[in-house]
């Protein structure tokens, strides 16, 4: 029986409160207080933060099948928004968190003045682009509205995706960090901004969406055979990682996490869940 806790909105709200608080009294080292990192207690159980697919099914299998036998302590937390997991990590709310890729957390440190650091990577989930109004990108035609995650790296990353199976021109150069303002030639084409965890219940509303896999799969599609344009994954920066906050990534209950994550039964696992529309991506966390 699984004993997970979900985030609800007044959860929410009160952890987005105690995060505004503590960041105004944070120390200028933020390891320096912590009793975490190679001195954790590993005798506590390990409190993860993960979005609910596919990353907490995983963490689930983990715990379930693996942990118990490595002498670890799993807790699986689920949140359904891509801010409070970090923030939960970075006031010591959780001791980790697993539903972001390194771009994204590198843009959330800069602007949210968090202090977190990953600690590998675990899988990929192709960006897709889905409809319920057309079967093929050639039907996309101007006039037509796609609507696109809002935040920085998603939304330049949905971008690119557009670029490159010719439905939009971007400016030469702008790379991951596009923005509607660098399209050079929309064709025509219209497009709304939403919150990404939002963006699948707008596909009924707009032409077509770009939606990110963990979504996607909530969503019950399934990008490797619903999505009308994917990702490719060679060469992509976007695996999703394990991340903490700086100073516990020797905490050894997280590198058991990552050695466990990083075995062959998940590997099995995810392969055989998600036939292709969650791909294992197991090694260091990509550079930005």
């Amino acid at each position: 029986m699984r004993k997970n806790i979900k985030i609800t909105a007044a959860a929410a709200a009160t952890a987005a409160l105690a995060f505004g608080l503590t960041a105004c009294g944070t120390d200028s080292d933020p390891a320096s207080k912590s009793d975490t990192g190679a001195k954790a207690d590993t005798s506590k159980a390990l409190v993860v933060a993960a979005s609910p697919t596919p990353h907490a099914d995983i963490l689930n299998f983990v715990k379930e099948n693996l942990a118990e036998k490595a002498g670890l302590k799993l807790e699986v937390k689920e949140f359904t928004d891509y801010v409070l997991p970090n923030t939960a990590t970075e006031t010591g709310q959780v001791d980790v968190n697993f539903f972001q890729h390194q771009p994204y957390l590198d843009d959330f440190n800069t602007k949210k003045n968090t202090h977190l650091v990953s600690v590998g990577t675990v899988h990929l989930e192709p960006l897709g682009l889905y409809s319920k109004k057309v079967k093929d990108l050639g039907d996309i035609k101007s006039g037509q509205t796609i609507a696109v995650p809002n935040d920085t790296t998603n939304e330049g990353r949905a971008l690119q995706l557009l670029a490159a199976n010719g439905l939009i021109t971007l400016k030469d150069g702008v790379g991951t960090s596009a923005k509607l303002s660098d399209i050079t030639d929309k064709k025509g084409l219209k497009f709304k901004e939403l919150e990404a965890a939002t963006v699948p219940r707008a596909l009924n509303d707009v032409d077509a969406a770009v939606i990110n896999g963990n979504y996607a799969i909530e969503a019950k599609l399934k990008p490797s055979t619903d999505a009308l344009a994917l990702e490719k994954a060679d060469d992509n920066p976007y695996a999703n990682i394990l991340a903490v906050k700086k100073g516990n990534e020797q905490d050894a209950r997280v590198q058991k996490l990552v050695k466990l994550l990083h075995s062959d039964e998940v590997k099995k696992f995810i392969e055989d869940s998600y036939q292709g529309s969650v791909i294992p991506a197991f090694g260091s966390a990509a550079k930005s």
